[in-house]
């Protein structure tokens, strides 16, 4: 055991990103005084409470694991063999079998009684961490980058924007003009919400047309490609049916409300969505960043209708008020700005995901 202090820190739960094994906060920037367990660099952490949750960590420094870890250390094999050796799916699926059921915690009788294989060879040992290891690195860098690009958009979207003195703090050079106030519903050609399925049968589900759900929205990362659900056309409600076009904004106005994004699919939506369709793309992306700005600065909180539930009322969404740029060309720059910063978001998501997809493929692979 050991007491943290300026010199030896301590890590918690809520320090570690899940499945990642990186910290999001530095260490000795933390309160001191903690009580936990005494680590050394090249040990490993493993979050024993709700284990499916992936708290590990490769400690890189001496400190105080404080909470539910087991630090695992050991003079027989490379630590970071141990390391990538608890991330596999045998020692996962172990490690799984927990004890409790609101509070689980992985069994250590189970655990430390696994049978497992392991190279005799030290040196291939370190080969496979090494590998491993690499691939975290990448992953780690394409966050880091991904969170960068993040916090840049955020902070852009509050100056690029105008204010309700019609000029933005930054805007391109060449352009000087004050911009006018524009209400939403002035700017699409058609909107709506879809309709409640006919969800009494569940049969209606088994179909072959995309059906936008919440879930959708959240995961999405700004554009929506395929849905979770598919519905057929006797689930529709005919009186409230529409297949919203590709190309369209649909708005969550109930549950995760101001989330957006923009279907790259025809889809049908159910009312907790205002769906908005734009015969100007550029206008369209525009309105999207605006939206976007509208939804990191909680102004759709102040269109809430009160309720069972929080929600946004349709006539409240099409009366949105925002300023614009009059000058189409000015409207085609920042709208061809943000999806180039959107673009190389995506991009490094996309990365993290194949290299994610290489990580589990060796993990099943490279341990017996």
């Amino acid at each position: 055991m050991g007491v943290s202090t300026p010199a030896l820190p301590s890590v918690e739960y809520d320090d570690i990103n899940p499945g990642m094994g990186t910290l999001n906060k530095e260490p000795k920037s933390k309160g001191t005084s903690k009580r936990g367990i005494h680590f050394n660099p090249g040990d490993v952490l493993f979050g024993k409470l709700r284990p499916y949750l992936k708290n590990w960590l490769f400690a890189c420094f001496e400190g105080v694991a404080v909470g539910d870890f087991w630090v695992l250390t050991s003079s027989k094999i490379d630590h970071g063999f141990t390391y990538s050796l608890i991330q596999a799916p045998e020692f996962q699926y172990i490690a799984n079998l927990s004890s409790g059921s609101k509070m689980p915690r992985s069994d250590w009788g189970l655990v430390s009684n696994a049978g497992t294989f392991i190279p005799t060879n030290l040196s291939e040992q370190k080969s496979i961490s090494s590998v491993l290891f690499g691939l975290d690195t990448a992953i780690t860098l394409h966050e880091k980058k991904k969170r960068q690009l993040e916090r840049l958009k955020s902070a852009l979207l509050q100056k690029i924007f105008a204010d309700k003195s019609g000029y933005p703090a930054v805007r391109f050079e060449g352009f000087s003009d004050e911009w006018e106030e524009r209400k939403l519903s002035d700017l699409f050609i058609k909107g709506g919400s879809g309709g409640t399925p006919k969800s009494t049968n569940k049969d209606f589900y088994d179909g072959d047309i995309p059906f936008l759900g919440i879930s959708d929205i959240t995961k999405s990362n700004g554009f929506i490609n395929n849905t979770e659900k598919h519905i057929s056309s006797d689930g529709l409600n005919s009186s409230a049916a529409w297949i919203v076009s590709k190309g369209a904004i649909s708005l969550a106005m109930y549950a995760s409300v101001g989330k957006l994004a923009i279907l790259n699919i025809d889809a049908a939506t159910s009312q907790a969505f205002y769906n908005m369709i734009f015969d100007d793309y550029d206008l369209r992306d525009l309105v999207y960043q605006r939206l976007n700005k509208a939804n990191e600065l909680s102004e759709w909180n102040k269109l809430i209708s009160t309720g069972t539930q929080s929600n946004l009322n349709a006539d409240k969404v099409k009366n949105f008020q925002m300023y614009l740029p009059k000058n189409h060309d000015e409207i085609k720059l920042i709208s061809t700005f943000f999806k180039k910063i959107d673009n190389t978001i995506a991009l490094h998501q996309q990365k993290i995901n194949n290299i994610n997809s290489v990580k589990k493929s060796l993990l099943q692979k490279m341990f017996i």
